[in-house]
């Protein structure tokens, strides 16, 4: 039965959907069979894949409102042991229409439930808000993984975050467990860096991973070419970077 990730920071612009495309990418290329949710209304995770949102006829809002099961709305990538569920704009509007569903907050793990053997992990790539959509896929998940990038205000929001996961613990799902904390955007040359890695430490002892995503000018072009950065260019530090969070991440879940 797959492990099912979610992939969240409510702060924008911290490396979220980067690190879910090539997460996900990385983890198949290593033999495991990896489905990447997009289940952001802006659809980034899907262009990441090489996948044009308005072909797409069938998407993650399709299979949340109950329109189709999720087995019709996948897509299988070019990629290694990569399968996707689109997104496309149409979820903006998910959270009013299903405010008012019976057990709104589980229609994406009742989703998913009949594809959970045919995938080893299932990453979700959440929107950069705690609405509907993100309490639905921290009912559905076993763990959360968080990135956070290496600057000033990188621990803001995330009391907030901890507390809105604390609360889905105790109404929803007791079982949610943090998966890990990602450092983004480090560059070891700046004491900030090295003053946000300390802070971070304190708030997620045992938990920051040991890979850190650094910046690098290949990791932002890839997503225009719809391709993850180990495709792109397989010799670049965000590349090298990647691949070892898979093996971090593939360790600890053996």
């Amino acid at each position: 039965m797959a492990k099912t990730v979610a992939i969240l920071n409510q702060k924008g612009g911290v490396g979220k959907t980067t690190t879910a495309v090539n997460l996900t990418a990385c983890v198949g290329a290593e033999g495991k069979r990896a489905l990447l949710c997009d289940i952001d209304p802006q659809g980034n995770s899907t262009s990441g894949f090489g996948v044009d949102k308005r072909g797409c006829e069938k998407s993650s809002y399709h299979v949340l409102i109950g329109e189709c099961p999720v087995s019709d709305a996948l897509v299988h990538t070019e990629f290694k042991n990569v399968d996707l569920l689109p997104s496309t704009m149409d979820l903006a509007g998910a959270d009013l229409e299903i405010i008012d569903m019976p057990n709104r907050e589980r229609l994406l793990k009742n989703a998913l439930a009949p594809i959970w053997d045919d995938y080893d992990f299932i990453f979700l790539d959440c929107p950069p808000s705690l609405g509907l959509i993100t309490l639905n896929a921290l009912t559905a998940a076993d763990t959360f993984l968080v990135p956070i990038q290496c600057e000033y205000y990188a621990l803001e929001g995330l009391s907030q975050l901890m507390a809105t996961v604390r609360k889905i613990k105790r109404l929803y799902n007791p079982y949610l467990d943090l998966e890990g904390v990602l450092l983004t955007m480090y560059d070891s040359r700046l004491n900030l860096t090295q003053q946000v890695v300390t802070e971070v430490k304190k708030f997620f002892p045992k938990k920051v991973y040991g890979t850190t995503i650094p910046r690098n000018v290949r990791l932002s072009e890839a997503p225009s070419f719809g391709q993850p950065i180990l495709y792109f260019d397989k010799s670049s530090k965000g590349a090298k970077a990647y691949v070892e969070l898979a093996k971090e991440f593939l360790k600890k879940n053996a």
